[in-house]
């Protein structure tokens, strides 16, 4: 699954437009970058944690001459650990937990509260119908050349 395919599917079940989801799917991986960058460990309970470890300058092979050694340069990397519960669905051994209520939909629009009965609240007036677009005027027909004897 890509970028475009996860932002379909949460789309689906949140019923959110695609834009809003794209938005928070970068917005959510942007934090992310940012935080690891900084040195910071970011951990998402039950799915696992996301750090940026160092790792120790060290002598290589060259893959294409094996008697030719490298030296690879130290390097902060990032590092994912997936938590208990994720290793546990992938392995099978436990289900997928179903999403909470208040995901699924969540942006469906909600009905008004009725008003109270005896409550003196006044009726509010509906909006106005949004005006037609205006149609473009019809294209002017072209004159006709005039002939050459």
């Amino acid at each position: 699954m890509n970028k475009a395919e996860l932002v379909n599917e949460i789309a689906k079940v949140t019923g959110q437009t695609k834009l809003d989801v794209h938005n928070s799917v970068a917005a959510l991986l942007h934090h992310l970058t940012a935080t690891m960058a900084k040195g910071e460990r970011v951990t998402l309970v039950g799915f696992g944690t996301f750090e940026r470890r160092n790792r120790q300058a060290r002598m290589g092979v060259n893959p294409q001459n094996p008697n030719e050694k490298l030296k690879i340069a130290a390097a902060k990397v990032p590092v994912f650990r997936a938590g208990q519960e994720l290793k546990q669905v992938v392995d099978g051994k436990a289900k997928i937990p179903a999403l909470p209520k208040s995901v699924e939909g969540s942006s469906k629009p909600k009905k008004a509260a009725a008003p109270k009965a005896g409550s003196k609240a006044k009726p509010t007036k509906k909006a106005a119908p949004k005006a037609k677009a205006k149609a473009k005027p019809a294209a002017k027909p072209k004159a006709k050349a005039k002939k050459r004897r």
